[in-house]
């Protein structure tokens, strides 16, 4: 068991997991796939059509005949990071094809590593295919390589991504995922739950929802109905809850429609489904000078009344946000009017970026930079007031009863999760005693008989 660091950057997937050993003679492809849970879903539906054709797969570039790596192209230090990995994979493998956000910009890749095989823009699916069979060709056994119904999964088999979007239609001053990955462009309602239906019938308990927008989701297809399923974030929320998973909202904007959504976080749901208690919201700051400079679509929303609203119809939800410190601009007296928002907010789960330019973004050319001793001592001042505020609030659910969701059983004892705690991003619930029978998946009913800064223990009851 362990426990969840508080400084886990807020935009990062789990891990990816794979253990299918391959066949004797068979192709092997290996994934390397950094960033967030967007680009793991991208990296999953390369690897389902991968596997179809024959190949098996790695998780790493070790004995692969050829390796993928899905990059990351948020912040300075995510493309470095992603430079780091395609040069490793190079050393140890030779053979290296490049995709994601990175990828938009491949001479920055071809500068640096030359001898890639490939580089392809986010989302191209059919240009990384066509690199994989140029490098490694397909020996397909149809007597053998059966594909599973739910297709190639990089989280464990009881939770599943599930993409409702790709594209942005915002403006944010720092952020340069709209070059990269382009406008909004929602996916069929019915396209959407009929993928939900496969992964709940494959043994997925929980169903994590994530767009790069999901509130904005249908506006660009003018919330069609087809099939019985209108593309609406309500309607697709409410259809989903009724499939007998756990269903969590990610990358939620809070316009004024999400309160739609407070009152389906309110049903009780009997058989242990339905819409989570749960709100993933990107605020990014609260004085309004900063989200005006950020150019965030929110930034006149009156964002505390929002929240007192949410919690009078739905006292049990737990609210997620990420905020930038330091951004251009950002005074002393801006950011302490983010502290004393925090004070009122109370928000359960925070994330922090320190701001870095990012090329290409607009922010970059805003005057007034912080120097970087100064966004770090204002990262250290907001993370100890975010972490005063979880204590508090984790202290107060020591003796009430929870369900939670068994993730890893080891000798040690069951790392779970409450519904108020989405995968690797925030904490755990530990079982430490009868935790024996326990597999990955159960969801079962404790009591929280223990608390930390971002932890709980508990006991089955």
């Amino acid at each position: 068991m362990s426990q969840n660091p508080p400084n886990l950057r807020p935009d990062l997937a789990p891990r990816a997991r794979i253990s299918e050993a391959p066949r004797p003679g068979q192709p092997v492809i290996g994934m390397v796939s950094l960033g967030c849970p967007k680009a793991l879903v991208d990296s999953e539906r390369i690897l389902t059509r991968l596997r179809a054709e024959g190949y098996a797969i790695s998780p790493d570039y070790a004995g692969a005949d050829a390796v993928i790596v899905n990059t990351c192209g948020f912040l300075d230090s995510a493309k470095a990071e992603s430079l780091e990995a395609i040069g490793e994979a190079l050393s140890e493998n030779g053979k290296v094809i490049v995709t994601g956000c990175l990828g938009a910009e491949p001479d920055y890749i071809t500068g640096t590593h030359p001898s890639v095989l490939a580089v392809t823009g986010p989302h191209q699916y059919e240009q990384v295919l066509d690199a994989v069979h140029g490098a490694v060709p397909p020996d397909p056994d149809p007597f053998i390589d059966l594909l599973p119904a739910a297709g190639v999964k990089l989280t464990p088999r009881h939770y599943s991504y599930l993409k409702i979007s790709e594209g942005c239609n915002h403006k944010c001053k720092f952020c340069i995922i709209p070059d990269m990955r382009g406008r909004l462009v929602s996916r069929p309602a019915h396209a959407v739950i009929r993928e939900a239906e496969k992964l709940v019938e494959a043994g997925v308990r929980e169903l994590l929802m994530i767009s790069q927008d999901t509130s904005a989701y249908g506006v660009d297809i003018r919330h069609a109905e087809e099939r019985g399923h209108r593309a609406h974030i309500t309607d697709l929320a409410r259809d989903l809850g009724s499939l007998g998973a756990w269903v969590r909202l990610h990358y939620v904007y809070p316009y004024p429609h999400v309160r739609d959504l407070i009152p389906l976080m309110a049903e009780v749901q009997e058989n242990g489904g339905g819409v989570l208690p749960y709100l993933d919201i990107p605020f990014q700051h609260a004085h309004p000078d900063t989200l005006k400079r950020m150019a965030r679509p929110a930034a006149s929303a009156k964002t505390l009344d929002e929240i007192a609203a949410w919690r009078a119809t739905c006292p049990d939800i737990t609210l997620r946000s990420t905020f930038i410190v330091g951004y251009p601009g950002e005074t002393e007296e801006e950011f302490q009017y983010l502290l004393d928002w925090m004070d009122e907010a109370r928000l359960d789960r925070v994330g922090c970026f320190q701001y870095e330019n990012v090329a290409g973004a607009r922010s970059n050319d805003l005057p007034d930079h912080v120097p970087d001793e100064v966004k770090q001592d204002r990262w250290d001042r907001f993370m100890q007031k975010a972490q005063a505020i979880s204590e508090e609030k984790l202290a107060a659910k020591v003796g009430t009863i929870q369900q939670v969701i068994v993730d890893e059983v080891d000798a040690e004892g069951a790392t779970c999760r409450t519904k108020a705690d989405a995968p690797e991003i925030d904490g755990n619930l530990f079982i430490d005693e009868g935790f024996e029978a326990l597999n990955p998946g159960d969801i079962v009913t404790v009591e929280v008989d223990e608390a930390s800064d971002y932890d709980l223990w508990g006991r089955i009851v």
